[in-house]
């Protein structure tokens, strides 16, 4: 029996090492024939009249509901005794790998849970500075970034009138109180879209604490001057917008770039070869660089509650670099979630989470003392 059990696992071995080699020569194919659904676009279910009215179209809202992610917190850090104050509008990233539509549907348990787990190494950040809401919203599927179909920009579109009804509905409930923007990949996209589209209201801009559109690329030339916003230059800069992507060397940033090349940006010219703009989280934006003891701490774990805590690995620092990516200082061994070419993109808030928690509240500070 234990023969045979060993031939198992030596047999599991093999073929993870196999699938590894695999994926270093053909990554990209694999995960489009795996992830980028075979369908047609149809549309997806609609949502409930008053969807953003209810609390079932939140998965985060101040209605004191016990099974909240983004009020969780890790073991080391104690819940503020006060509340900042300010409400925080969160977009989670993409959960949802489902290659049979291109749209998840809002009960998707699946998408919920990992949902769940990505608030809790993100958004959670922005908890002592407020609260916090975050949508239900049919996102697109994983596999639409993996393909320029017409399905996929459809996928997008559907995703983003959600998150514009969320939106209102969020302002609708908030009238009075300073905002925060913050959001993560597919959610930094739809965030970004809808800055750009709110450029004009003076009304929220007047309100606008800071906006993190973390792990989507902007560009400094194409994007940036049609937001409205300037870039944060330093920790006490407000009404300002945060961006970087974290790679670590030797790094492979060549899909990012593709995807980023093939579009136009926010006025209508071509990005290609445009720069990105990149914050550095551990000191604001006040500088390119930052050593590894200004990291004030990492959120390492699956999201899951009992199994992520503030890192005992060692505090790591950043620098921006090259084309506008913040390269870490050195490799980390944080498991599959890695993606290939040294992509830390699931960790761009998790690597910086104590520093972005208190970024927010330095933020909202400033603009308190100003109002």
């Amino acid at each position: 029996m234990a023969r045979k059990f060993l031939y198992v696992v030596a047999f599991l071995i093999a073929l993870a090492i196999t699938g590894m080699i695999a994926f270093s020569f053909f990554g990209p194919k694999l995960m489009q024939r795996a992830l980028v659904p075979h369908v047609g676009f149809s549309e997806p279910p609609a949502l409930p009249a008053g969807f953003y009215g209810r609390p079932d179209g939140w998965i985060s809202r101040p209605d004191g509901r016990r099974q909240d992610p983004a009020r969780w917190l890790p073991p080391s850090i104690k819940p503020s005794a006060q509340n900042g104050g300010a409400a925080i509008f969160f977009v989670h990233p993409t959960s949802s790998f489902d290659a049979l539509r291109w749209n998840a549907p809002i009960g998707d348990p699946l998408a919920a849970r990992q949902a769940e787990r990505f608030i809790r190494v993100q958004a959670t950040a922005f908890s002592a500075a407020g609260d916090i809401w975050i949508p239900r919203y049919r996102q697109a599927v994983f596999g639409a970034f993996l393909t320029d179909k017409a399905d996929a920009a459809l996928a997008l579109e559907r995703a983003y009138a959600d998150i514009k009804a969320a939106f209102a509905a969020f302002l609708a409930a908030n009238p009075d109180k300073p905002i925060i923007l913050a959001a993560h990949s597919q959610g930094s996209r739809h965030l970004l879209r809808l800055l750009r589209e709110e450029r004009g209201n003076a009304a929220l801009h007047k309100r606008l604490v800071a906006a993190y559109a973390v792990g989507w690329p902007v560009s400094i030339q194409h994007d940036l001057p049609m937001l409205g916003l300037p870039a944060c230059t330093g920790p006490d800069r407000t009404g300002c917008l945060l961006s970087w992507q974290s790679f670590a060397a030797p790094a492979d940033t060549s899909a990012v770039d593709e995807l980023f090349d093939r579009d136009r940006g926010f006025d209508g010219r071509a990005r290609k070869g445009s720069a990105m703009l990149c914050t550095n989280p551990l000191n604001g934006g006040a500088g390119p660089e930052a050593p590894a003891d200004a990291n004030l701490g990492m959120l390492i774990g699956d999201g899951e509650a009992a199994s992520t805590q503030l890192s005992p690995l060692g505090p790591v620092g950043a620098r921006c670099g090259g084309r506008g990516y913040l390269m870490i200082d050195r490799e980390l061994k944080l498991g599959s979630y890695v993606l290939p070419g040294n992509n830390y993109h699931v960790y761009d808030y998790p690597l910086f989470w104590a520093n972005v928690r208190t970024d927010a509240q330095r933020r909202l500070a400033a603009w308190q003392k100003t109002r």
